[in-house]
């Protein structure tokens, strides 16, 4: 399946209302039926506008965070005119990719995998 993987970048310390940027894109990617979002927190960046931010040993706030979503195209502008609607300012990119699942069926809900280890948990 062709469509695009889009990636807001943020800080652990940045909010929208009462939630964080980050929890926010989770809640909306969800609201709108998007499934597959990762998160990825970083140790250190440089933002768009030029501030250096990082994980510190004892303050995680200004952590850079990298919200991940693979979606078709339809799904990608719904996402972005949720975020413009809302008047969330952040950085984002949007590149085209090609996805899809490999492997056979898919595992019976509620089952488990421990991928290092090949082994299932209940």
């Amino acid at each position: 399946m062709n469509g695009y993987q889009l990636t807001f970048y943020t800080e652990h310390n940045r909010h929208h209302d009462h939630r964080t940027v980050c929890e926010w894109l989770l809640h909306e990617a969800s609201r709108l039926g998007i499934h597959g979002v990762s998160v990825i927190n970083c140790a250190e960046g440089t933002g768009h506008a030029g501030a250096h931010h990082g994980a510190h040993l004892l303050n995680l706030a200004d952590q850079p965070v990298q919200i991940i979503l693979a979606v078709t195209e339809d799904e990608a502008q719904r996402m972005l005119d949720a975020v413009e609607a809302e008047h969330v300012r952040v950085f984002y990119t949007k590149s085209p990719i090609e996805f899809g699942v490999l492997g056979g069926e898919e595992s019976p809900k509620g089952e488990k995998h421990f991928s290092i280890l090949g082994h299932k948990r209940p």
